[in-house]
């Protein structure tokens, strides 16, 4: 919802400043499942109004749709999807507007390793695109700190996360890397408060959501760790921060300000005329666009330009909210 409301945000402030409806969103919710985007997808691309697309939003749902939107030549900013092999396919349309898990892999397993001071760290992850990868990433960074692995259920309907925990408190790490998303973060931090273990876990931007708290409970989730390869939308330049909230009531969250970002670069390709996909495609591959964010430049295979990466650490308080801990260094 923050992503899809930081995108609109830019429109409406565009339609203000032009004093009409020039632009308009046309909204498609796969639910970020990978079997439910194929066919939105399909339906997306029969629009010939449809010149950029801000999103998807998911790893898992990004390769299964992204071959249809580069078959059909409409290209897209992702604001969040961050598996490192969706720049890996040959998708000419394909831009990611933040850095990958290749950079927020290694930026976790740093934050463990100097910050946390960790010597046993115990990984798991849930057999998603985005969690496997990220998890896979950590893992290889850390090398001889893991003190041990596994696997949650892939379905997202698991409940009981014993036999993980068991694993986890048995290795005696004190730190526990978890690569999937807030729902079984949070249960299994909820679990493992429960059995007495001590350490923290640490996970990737998919556990930055308010839910995880209320998995955990407030109590349980304070100290969790979370990375992503993003600024805090609090920290966004310009007026974004107070506009935000002017216009949803709420404070922006996590790739708010990207997706702002994302849909401006569209919107300033339009301004100079590049109103066709092929223009539009042409405009981004070759854009250098200051936003509220970041700096915009994109490598030939769609990735954010090298120079411009950022991964982050927040930390969850007692409140169930989370706080900007610090900014991750590189290496």
């Amino acid at each position: 919802m923050n992503i899809e409301q930081g995108a609109e945000l830019a429109v409406v402030q565009y339609n203000d400043k032009n004093g009409k409806d020039c632009v308009t969103i046309k909204k498609f919710d796969s639910q970020g499942k990978p079997d439910v985007a194929p066919g939105l997808a399909r339906q997306l691309v029969t629009d010939k109004k449809i010149i950029g697309i801000v999103g998807p939003p998911f790893s898992g749902e990004s390769e299964a749709a992204n071959p249809i939107f580069n078959d059909a030549g409409i290209p897209l900013i992702t604001p969040s999807a961050t598996r490192v092999s969706l720049s890996s396919h040959g998708w000419k349309v394909f831009h990611r507007a933040v850095a990958n898990d290749g950079a927020q892999g290694p930026g976790a397993a740093n934050y463990i390793k100097n910050v946390l001071k960790a010597t046993k760290v115990f990984v798991a992850d849930d057999q998603s695109a985005y969690g496997a990868g990220l998890a896979d990433v950590v893992k290889s960074t850390l090398g001889s700190l893991v003190a041990g692995t596994d696997k949650t259920d892939a379905d997202g309907k698991q409940t009981d996360f014993s036999a993980t925990v068991n694993k986890i408190v048995q290795s005696g790490a004190t730190a526990f890397f978890y690569g999937g998303y807030y729902q079984n973060a949070g249960l299994l931090r909820k679990q493992l408060t429960a059995a007495n273990w001590k350490g923290t876990l640490v996970a990737g931007d998919g556990v930055d959501d308010p839910g995880y708290a209320t998995a955990a409970g407030n109590d349980a989730a304070a100290g969790t760790i979370v990375t992503c390869p993003c600024s805090p939308a609090s920290k966004a330049g310009g007026s974004f921060v107070g506009d935000y909230k002017t216009k949803w009531g709420v404070d922006a969250g996590t790739y708010s300000d990207v997706a702002y970002d994302a849909m401006n670069i569209f919107l300033k390709g339009i301004d100079g005329g590049n109103t066709t996909p092929d223009k539009m495609l042409s405009y981004i591959n070759s854009v250098n666009y200051s936003g509220v964010a970041n700096t915009y430049k994109f490598t030939s295979t769609g990735e954010l330009d090298p120079s411009l990466i950022k991964v982050w650490a927040f930390k969850f308080g007692t409140d169930g909210k989370t706080a900007p801990d610090q900014e991750i260094p590189k290496s």
